[in-house]
């Protein structure tokens, strides 16, 4: 049987932790930025980490 494939796309926008979370890029930070106070777009540009209830799916994502 062949060997899985890792999900290329996942792989490009999360990235797991020394301890084993799942870091992510916040949403919300590419168009109709007039609107959104300047506070709100620097804590945006932070990276956050995934959700509990998502982390199983998406490290069976970026598995290699």
């Amino acid at each position: 049987m062949p060997k899985m494939k890792s999900n290329s796309g996942a792989k490009k926008r999360f990235k797991v932790t020394a301890t084993g979370k799942i870091k992510r890029k916040q949403a919300y930070t590419s168009h109709i930025l007039t609107k959104k106070s300047q506070k709100r777009k620097r804590n945006l540009r932070k990276k956050t980490l995934v959700d509990k209830s998502d982390e199983a799916r998406i490290k069976q994502l970026i598995q290699t």
